[in-house]
């Protein structure tokens, strides 16, 4: 029978908001209803009756409160098979009533994690009963419904009104498979904090089901965001968050993340259009956006430091899509708030992920993330001039906005501001012609600016025309057998060449 009447309901939920409602319209329908502790006096106390569950299992609450449903005369309700004979005996014969209707919400575990590092406080609220009961109602959802958080309250108040308790097997087959998607979200949340420190290399560490964007890569596609923004960004302003807009953001805070210097970069296709760091916000916003004005438009921005008024007042100037910043004032708030659509997020906790992962053919890779980040101090020189204190600081510069840009990748770079750079290339000559071509059209003198190869140069072409343009030092990991031609090449027109031993592919 496909039909079902809810005629019972066991109701057991930490937070009570939007909960009268419903108890009350379960009351008219003259629902039986069982409950436990600060929920049963809840109800009770809007005058609604309400039988305890330690009635019920002849049990009390005990251990703290850590058991209280874990009982046969509750779990039996729930997953009882009401067109199995033998079940049905069974309950008849230890007098366990049916329970039709489930709603249980989780202790909330991921809230406590960032609110306190208390590792006691936290454990307390791994939720046992509650995830129990939310997993046997949906495994019968065929005889019973299962509300597993207060997002769905308005639903159910629709079904009672609208069909006097009576639900479909359809709607119950929908409640349950959004059960088991809350409870793998709460599961893969626990599972996130132990490992922080265990980091066991397993696909499920760096997930939670978030739910479905409005489309993917593009508007023909379907998209789901597995994962919560909210735990990294307080949104402040601004549409939903796009399949584009979240791979951008990715780019955005794993590359501003690497500088302590105020920085401004622009993102364009997971890529950095535009760069700068500078002694105050307004200098920074303006030479990154100086590097390549044209692509800035419908970009995401992303700052180090708090956005002022007078930087605010700068961007407003362009449209762009998503600002990340970890502040913002109220005037600055006030200017950038009046395009409507704009994204404004507020950076929250920093997170360093360890573990990368991509699917492809019928599985999925995972790797280490590339969170090796070159110091001056890794700098090895392999010619005979050594890199000034300038030429230092733009190599370092250069050879953090080269790891976050997609190979073949070539980044010039001049008084710490991104000059030009060429991503995607299939060769490393066609990636370094397109950077010199794109600064030149900006208005860049490459004159004593530094180049940054994500890999090594396999023949010395590439420094051989980065001279001619006017570069005179140049940063790359090394390793190819014919490192000498390259080097010698520089030695002998004045170039200072330094390796690092760290390629940093990015496909």
């Amino acid at each position: 029978m496909s039909e079902r009447k809810i005629k019972s309901a066991l109701i057991s939920v930490y937070h009570k908001e939007g909960l009268d409602d419903i108890v009350s319209l379960l009351n008219q329908l003259k629902v039986r209803i069982f409950s436990t502790g600060g929920t049963w006096d809840h109800i009770t106390r809007t005058g609604i009756r309400a039988e305890k569950v330690e009635d019920l299992t002849t049990y009390p609450s005990i251990l703290g409160g850590r058991v209280k449903t874990l009982h046969p005369s509750v779990f039996g309700g729930i997953l009882a098979r009401r067109e199995n004979s033998g079940d049905m005996e069974q309950m008849d014969r230890y007098g366990i009533p049916e329970i039709d209707l489930v709603i249980v919400d989780l202790y909330p575990f991921g809230e406590t994690v960032r609110n306190t590092d208390d590792e006691a406080e936290i454990t307390e609220k791994i939720d046992i009963g509650g995830i129990s009961l939310i997993r046997a109602a949906a495994k019968n959802f065929r005889d019973v419904v299962v509300i597993s958080s207060r997002d769905q309250y308005s639903r159910l108040l629709e079904l009672l009104r609208g069909k006097g308790g009576m639900t479909s097997l359809q709607e119950r087959r929908r409640f349950a498979a959004e059960a088991f998607m809350n409870s793998s979200h709460y599961d893969t949340e626990i599972f996130r904090y132990y490992n922080l420190r265990e980091k066991l290399p397993v696909f499920r560490e760096s997930i939670n089901i978030s739910g479905e964007l409005r489309y993917g890569e593009n508007p023909h596609q379907k998209g789901i965001y597995y994962g919560d923004p909210g735990e990294m960004f307080e949104k402040l302003h601004g549409k939903d968050l796009s399949y584009n807009n979240l791979l951008d953001i990715e780019s955005a805070v794993t590359l501003i993340d690497e500088f302590t210097e105020t920085t401004v970069i622009i993102i364009k296709h997971n890529n950095a259009c535009g760069a700068a760091s500078r002694d105050n916000l307004t200098d920074a916003w303006n030479d990154a956006l100086a590097c390549d004005p044209v692509s800035a438009f419908g970009g995401i921005i992303a700052a180090n430091r708090e956005i002022d008024e007078q930087t605010a007042s700068a961007m407003d100037k362009i449209f762009f899509e998503v600002l990340i910043a970890p502040g913002f004032s109220a005037k600055a708030l006030e200017i950038l708030e009046q395009k409507k659509n704009r994204i404004i997020l507020k950076r929250k906790a920093v997170f360093r992920m360890e573990a990368a992962f991509r699917s492809l053919l019928n599985g999925v890779l995972w790797q280490e993330r590339d969170n090796s980040t070159q110091t001056p101090e890794d700098l090895m020189p392999v010619t005979p001039r050594k890199p000034d204190k300038n030429e230092t600081e733009d190599l370092v510069f250069a050879n953090i906005l080269v790891k976050h840009s997609k190979s073949n990748a070539i980044v010039l770079a001049k008084n710490k501001q991104l000059c030009a750079s060429g991503i995607g290339q299939t060769s490393r000559v066609d990636a370094l012609k397109q950077a010199i071509e794109k600064a030149r059209l900006f208005g860049f003198d490459l004159k004593d600016s530094v180049m940054a190869s994500d890999a090594f140069f396999p023949f010395p072409d590439c420094v051989e025309i980065a001279h001619k343009a006017g570069v005179t030092a140049v940063v790359q990991p090394g390793g190819s057998v014919r490192d000498k031609d390259s080097i010698d090449f520089c030695a002998a027109n004045g170039m200072a060449m330094v390796f690092t031993g760290i390629r940093h592919f990015k496909h």
